[in-house]
């Protein structure tokens, strides 16, 4: 799992076989969607590198590519809101991630929300009229206060 898979792989073995086969995009990321192993919220979506996604899967918490820093973040190494993960699933083709975990810490989100998706769009606006997002959670935690800007 060193971020390139064997051109011989065929679309039978990677999507019903046993072995793990990530299709990396072609910054070698695929997309990695952590849930609440609990209540099945979701958290957040990120990416993962071949690294992020093998220390994962050996360690047991969440491993991330930082795609604004290029380089692996361990989920609340700063903050401490790991996330230990219960499951990690992959999708037919190989090219996403579902890490179902037990978050720690008040939030999930580094902007200070118990999960990354905290607004929604209103429906039913007519397309091409700018849409304004509305905020349907609390703050869980002040983020100046654990990343200290």
């Amino acid at each position: 799992m060193a971020g390139t898979t064997p051109d011989d792989i065929t679309t039978a073995e990677r999507e019903e076989g046993s072995r793990l086969l990530p299709r990396f995009d072609e910054r070698g990321l695929v997309a990695a969607v952590a849930t609440h192993a609990e209540t099945g919220e979701v958290l957040m979506l990120a990416y993962m590198n071949a690294e992020a996604l093998a220390r994962t899967i050996a360690t047991g918490e969440a491993h991330y590519w930082s795609r604004s820093r290029a380089e692996i973040w361990h989920k609340g190494a700063t903050s401490g809101h790991v996330q230990t993960v219960v499951e990690l699933r992959v999708d037919c083709d190989q090219d996403a991630v579902w890490l179902k975990v037990l978050p720690h810490g008040p939030g999930q989100c580094h902007v200070g929300y118990p999960g990354c998706f905290y607004r929604r769009a209103p429906l039913g606006q007519p397309a091409g009229e700018p849409v304004r997002l509305e905020t349907v959670e609390a703050k869980a935690y002040d983020p100046k206060a654990v990343y200290g800007h």
